[in-house]
């Protein structure tokens, strides 16, 4: 899978608005391919998949996607 950079992902300014994420210096923010496939390496889901008291602990491990989705 080839990984869009920042200046080929052509709705970087569309998802910068509608970005959950709270690190606010992360590289990948705005450019969802590569967000998606820097957690999907890690085991990890992007921040926006969680709910906003749970991104901002940084747990985005697939046990907490699934944790809180069975409560």
């Amino acid at each position: 899978m080839k990984v869009v950079s920042r200046k080929e992902c052509p709705n970087i300014q569309i998802n910068l608005q509608e970005c959950t994420c709270t690190y606010a210096n992360c590289e990948k923010r705005g450019n969802c391919c590569k967000c998606v496939s820097y957690h999907k390496k890690r085991g990890e889901l992007p921040g926006c998949f969680f709910p906003s008291e749970i991104e901002r602990t940084y747990d985005r491990t697939i046990d907490k996607f699934v944790e809180i989705h069975q409560q």
